[in-house]
């Protein structure tokens, strides 16, 4: 598998340099402001249990027994809304939403009436944290796995859940589920995910939360070489490994469709947009277009979060207008170097309804 030491999207600047531990105070006693102020690390995912088909950490697959807390601002959060609708898991496992706004107890569920969420009861996600284990100091992140009946958390370790999604939930995948992690393809696939991880998904926020110019280069340098690299790699195949979407290109998709909506800007990842690589440009539009993917991502949520919730990196709190995101739909012509998304599969049904994103949301 891929590297597991690193934590979901709330992960922050840690409160002394070399901190083995997400943050130790709330987010607004002192997360928020402290973005581009200390020193960034992402530590490992304190609640790694796994929910298996034989249950051996005491977790079995059980349909309608979890509920997956996710943020659809997140990209750690987003890879596993895109597993979940491309296995067809939406029976099996039900979602709940959370503000794209934190307040001082994070991830909360004021989108939902009376606050609270329909299913598990909770108004913030740390009450199921508090239920797993009473005074836990560490963050609170999503995605989450809660067990419905006793209101525990039983996972947040999000480099994991997917491949147990693909791997250990098949016995409730829908007819004509794509096989996200082929075990043929596993080692390639583990190795361009690592490379991915290392310096796309968590590069960003190296960059982004960076402390001084050298950091930032080094990031950024690291960043947009691993960019350049995929591009070319993308340039005569369709997805990243094989000839159908798997596990890989779901990781690079959920930071890449946030790039220029956020990390351009906000994050200082501008030596390019995505849009002014015609490769990375038309892979992603190509994903964003393909059923589970794009239906799956909120814009709105994601500006929100990050311009309004780093306040230590944007101070004012003043979300942008732009992009366009018109782009979004316009033709790709991705289809031309062969391959299908789902391989021998098929696509997965429309959006269960109280799950589509709303308008204002999408392009």
């Amino acid at each position: 598998m891929g590297p597991t030491d690193s934590h979901p999207d709330d992960a922050r600047p840690t409160a002394a340099a070399g901190e083995d531990r997400e943050h130790g105070a709330s987010a607004g006693e002192f997360g928020n402001a402290t973005y581009g102020q200390k020193p960034f690390r992402r530590s490992r995912s304190h609640f790694a249990d796994r929910v298996t088909a034989d249950g051996r950490d005491g977790w079995p697959v059980e349909a309608g027994r979890y509920r997956l807390v996710a943020s659809r601002a997140c990209p750690w959060a987003s890879r596993v809304l895109v597993s979940r609708r491309l296995l067809g898991l939406e029976d099996a496992l039900s979602l709940g939403i959370t503000d794209p706004l934190q307040d001082e107890r994070s991830w909360r569920f004021t989108l939902d009436p009376g606050g609270r969420d329909p299913v598990l009861g909770i108004r913030y996600l740390s009450e199921a944290y508090d239920a797993r284990e009473s005074g836990y100091p560490g963050g609170v992140s999503v995605p989450a796995i809660v067990d419905v009946p006793s209101g525990r958390l039983v996972t947040n370790d999000f480099q994991q859940i997917t491949l147990d999604l693909a791997t250990e939930w098949t016995a409730l995948h829908r007819p004509g589920a794509p096989d996200l992690y082929p075990e043929p393809l596993r080692a390639e696939i583990d190795e361009v995910m690592e490379g991915v991880y290392r310096d796309v998904n968590n590069g960003v926020y190296k960059a982004g939360f960076a402390t001084g110019q050298r950091e930032y280069d080094e990031a950024c340098t690291a960043l947009f070489g691993r960019l350049e690299a995929l591009s070319e790699r993308l340039s005569g195949q369709r997805y990243l490994v094989g000839r159908s979407v798997t596990e890989a290109d779901i990781r690079l998709f959920t930071t890449l469709v946030r790039f220029d909506a956020v990390y351009h800007g906000h994050f200082k990842c501008n030596r390019f947009k995505l849009a002014e690589d015609p490769v990375l440009w038309a892979y992603v539009k190509d994903l964003y277009q393909t059923p589970g993917f794009g239906d799956t991502v909120d814009f709105h949520h994601i500006k929100q979060h990050y311009y309004r919730v780093h306040t230590g990196v944007n101070p004012t709190g003043i979300v942008p207008l732009g992009p366009d995101l018109d782009g979004w739909l316009t033709p790709h012509h991705r289809e031309e170097l062969g391959g299908t998304p789902f391989g021998d599969g098929t696509p997965p049904g429309p959006v269960p309804a109280g799950e589509e994103v709303p308008p204002g949301g999408r392009p």
